[in-house]
């Protein structure tokens, strides 16, 4: 029984705590500070009306056990009459409002404070992530996830908040009710409590609406992604509308679950005031008519809860609310442990620069059960350029991707400089790599952007700018632009050719202070002018780089000092490009047939 009230009522606390941690208690202290003030305040209305029917004095007499109030008062040698009843009043009710801006600024603080812990966290664990993981996740929850969803989280913990904050004071008016008129606490007392009753099916309700409408913006999300990915091919195929149709459906779906949570929500709201006043008149029929009360000795009382049962059905309002975000805090929660699980694993070993060579031992690597690579052995000196050639699927990508530290052999060794990888911190070594895949990295910023990867714009930096797009031989095509280096390149580059992206992807690798440079079927998807031009820029660096090469078009890698033949994830032969004429039949099959292809 305690355990399941413990995880009903306390699991969203635990959880809002490990994020914004004591400041949750500072600000219901605030609070408290908050309900106290305006408690006083209210305890001077009851002298002020006993004096309107006697001679201008008031007495404590009638405030019951609140008459410490004006005791302390008495203590203090301060006369108990209109001008220091008026004072004391003004005092409490000023003093209230001073503590509450800063109770209002310091909530605001906190809220900010957990929105940017939540957001550096969810960033800070996605760039972390492995990238074996991160291929076969849904982008469109990732996305959602770390947008919208951390904003309703974040709407979540300030509803909370203001739960904490009602109760905080409705305990500070029901003690003071209790104070004033125990009989009279004690039956407003039973009747909120049996008031919330009538909410638990809006509860219910809203929590199963909170959960769908999370899967609902994650296929939502997704389709918008895919739209802007695409929005090349779908337009020229006319293809747009098949997107857009699904689109308008996870839009309707989204606003049928949003209008049913906005009704529940309304019947809170609009029973809430009914429902208060209800139980007062309930209660003061019965201690008047049935308890013999006098109605004098229950307005102070009445004040108070007045006040408290405003801040219970705030409270009710305001967790239906938090409940309308239980979706989004559990996917948040679940999102994040997915993250933390499949978090990239390192060594501790600091690594500055790539000097001798990678060689590896018995290298296998599988998908599930599907086998990618079977017993690689070979050795990359520093400095020599390596093409990797095969039929597709036969493991030259995954080969480079676990020389990129993307990702882990599932058996074997492999070394660094004669250091295992695993013991080497892996940030360190990828720093030392330059990265060209078939599909062009562009950023949506300016040409000197996209190439320094927004480094400030120094004399020094802006030489080395310089040698990079020169190296690239994409300097004509920049000086011939209105804003030169300063042109913004669009969403991935949309108006360059796929040649001037891939000089530019260039151009930002050797931009970087690097050792290794990895191509990954960099020209395969290009003109053959723009093809042997780029070739060309390639081989001009054959001595500077440990170059790795994945090669489609077997011309390209004449010059390599090493091909490394591949056939189902096995190293079949490898040697120059000559020497594999020589020594390989299949080599010599996949040469002949592309001659044949090409003339």
């Amino acid at each position: 029984m305690i355990k399941s009230l413990i995880k009903k009522y306390f699991k969203f606390f635990s959880y809002f705590y490990s994020i914004a941690g004591y400041r949750i208690f500072l600000v219901v202290l605030l609070t408290f500070g908050v309900g106290l003030l305006d408690g006083l305040g209210l305890t001077m209305f009851l002298p002020l009306l006993e004096m309107v029917g006697s001679s201008g004095s008031a007495s404590s007499d009638s405030l019951g056990k609140m008459a410490f109030v004006l005791d302390a008062v008495s203590n203090l040698g301060i006369d108990l009459n209109l001008s220091s009843i008026l004072l004391l009043m003004l005092f409490f009710f000023t003093t209230k409002g001073v503590v509450r801006f800063f109770e209002g600024f310091y909530r605001l603080l906190v809220t900010q404070y957990f929105f940017k812990k939540l957001r550096v966290r969810g960033v800070t664990l996605l760039s972390g992530l492995e990238y074996n993981y991160f291929v076969k996740s849904n982008s469109g929850r990732i996305q959602n996830t770390l947008t919208s969803e951390l904003e309703a989280v974040t709407g979540g913990f300030n509803n909370y908040l203001t739960v904490l904050q009602s109760l905080m004071m409705l305990l500070v008016y029901i003690s003071l009710a209790y104070l004033s008129n125990a009989e009279f606490a004690l039956l407003i007392t039973a009747g909120g409590v049996l008031s919330n009753l009538a909410f638990r099916f809006l509860y219910k309700r809203t929590q199963a609406l909170s959960r769908s409408l999370t899967k609902i913006k994650h296929g939502y999300q997704n389709l918008l992604i895919q739209t802007v990915a695409h929005f090349k091919y779908l337009k020229a195929t006319g293809a747009t509308k098949v997107l857009l149709n699904m689109t308008k459906k996870e839009i309707e779906l989204m606003l049928q679950n949003g209008r049913k949570a906005g009704m529940y929500n309304l019947v809170l709201i609009t029973i809430r005031e009914p429902l208060i006043i209800a139980v007062v008149v309930i209660v003061i029929f019965v201690q008047v008519n049935y308890m013999g009360q006098q109605l004098s000795l229950i307005i102070l009382s009445l004040l108070f809860f007045y006040r408290a049962l405003n801040f219970v059905m705030n409270v009710q309002t305001q967790w239906n609310k938090i409940l309308g975000s239980i979706g989004p805090i559990e996917n948040v929660q679940e999102f994040f442990q997915e993250l933390e699980i499949n978090k990239t694993k390192s060594g501790n070993l600091n690594y500055k620069k790539f000097n001798e060579s990678i060689i590896a031992g018995n290298l296998n690597f599988n998908y599930g059960d599907r086998k990618i690579l079977s017993n690689c052995n070979f050795t990359f000196p520093r400095n020599q350029t390596f093409a990797f050639v095969g039929e597709s699927g036969s493991g030259k990508t995954t080969l480079v991707n676990i020389l990129a530290g993307l990702l882990r052999p599932k058996g074997g060794t492999i070394e660094i400089d004669n250091i295992p990888f695993t013991n080497l911190k892996l940030a360190d070594y990828q720093k030392r790599i330059g990265y060209i895949t078939q599909e062009s990295v562009i950023f949506n910023d300016s040409i000197y952007n996209n190439v320094t990867f927004w480094e400030p714009k120094t004399p020094e930096n802006y030489q080395r700018f310089l040698r990079a797009v020169e190296q690239a031989s994409i300097t004509d095509y920049i000086n011939g632009l209105d804003e030169k280096e300063d042109s913004l390149l669009g969403n991935n580059g949309i108006n360059l050719s796929g040649g001037q992206k891939q000089r530019i992807s260039i151009a930002r690798e050797l931009y970087k202070d690097i050792d290794i440079l990895i191509m990954d079927e960099a020209t395969s998807a290009l003109d053959s002018e723009t093809e042997l031009a780029i070739q060309q820029n390639i081989d001009a660096l054959k001595g500077q780089y440990t170059i790795f090469i994945v090669a489609h078009r077997l011309s390209t890698i004449k010059n390599a000092d090493q091909v490394i033949l591949m056939d189902k994830g096995e190293i079949k032969a490898q040697g120059s490009y000559q020497q594999l004429l020589e020594r390989s039949e299949k080599f010599q099959r996949m040469v002949s047939l592309q001659e044949l292809v090409n003339s």
